[in-house]
């Protein structure tokens, strides 16, 4: 990124650069803003191949699939790379469009794909046939040499749990559960909720101790408000015996007077 932003006068291209930093920094936790920074990095800089990717990933992050796929489309021209092959076929998906993600899946640049860029293809074309209704062939589609190996890869936890996720959902619970737990086993970065669906599995409910500790103490100071609120009320009714009783005195006097 930082060879191609070479190309542009320096002061525009640190102005580039600042945008996609926080594209970078924001897209996992606040992906709408890591969006609005990207659309500033294109207006800048849209002749830039890595600026169309990053603008293709915040519009992906945001939901706008037709937008990411136009970027992606337009970064795949620039470089000539296929490494983008399956997001791509990813927005097909989220489109509406398995059917194109799955022919994407059969096309010749995946052969060309690196391991984990294939294993990512994998993952689309399973969600693809997911999207129809083909469960059966989506857990074969997720059943290769990847899913089978002991090694940990960066993609192992996930491919694992989509292959649990699936077994699931074609009420193979058992071996849901066992997948479930070899996912969790590899998953060391927590990128799935593998733990969650483990709990859920055997019946385990969380309980949040800070939430219930909220609970407690709003509780109780509602009914610090009540008992306020009565004492209030009591000091009123206190306060209106002593001026009935400081009348009744009054009046014993004047008859006594008079």
């Amino acid at each position: 990124m930082r060879q191609e932003l070479m190309s542009l006068p320096k002061g525009l291209a640190e102005d580039v650069a600042r945008n996609l930093v926080m594209v970078a920094q924001l897209i996992d936790e606040e992906p709408e803003k890591a969006y609005e920074y990207s659309r500033i990095a294109l207006r800048l800089a849209s002749r830039v191949a890595a600026v169309r990717e990053a603008a293709g990933f915040a519009a992906y992050a945001t939901q706008k699939y037709s937008e990411a796929l136009a970027e992606f489309r337009a970064a795949r021209r620039m470089t000539g790379s296929v490494e983008l092959w399956p997001v791509m076929a990813d927005c097909e998906r989220g489109l509406g469009r398995p059917e194109r993600a799955l022919a994407m899946a059969g096309e010749p640049e995946v052969q060309k794909l690196d391991k984990a860029g294939q294993v990512e293809m994998r993952l689309v074309a399973a969600g693809a046939r997911r999207d129809m209704g083909q469960l059966d062939a989506a857990i074969v589609t997720l059943q290769s040499p990847e899913l089978a190996s002991n090694a940990n890869h960066p993609w192992t936890a996930r491919l694992r749990y989509a292959y649990a996720d699936a077994l699931l959902a074609a009420g193979r619970e058992r071996e849901a559960r066992e997948w479930f737990a070899k996912a969790l086993e590899s998953d060391k970065d927590g990128s799935t909720d593998a733990s969650d669906r483990l709990a859920e599995l055997d019946g385990v409910e969380f309980v949040d101790a800070f939430e219930d500790d909220e609970e407690d103490e709003a509780a109780e100071a509602e009914a610090g408000e009540v008992e306020g609120d009565d004492a209030d009320d009591f000091d009123d009714d206190h306060d209106d015996e002593l001026d009935e009783g400081v009348e009744g005195v009054d009046e014993d006097r004047e008859r006594d007077n008079g």
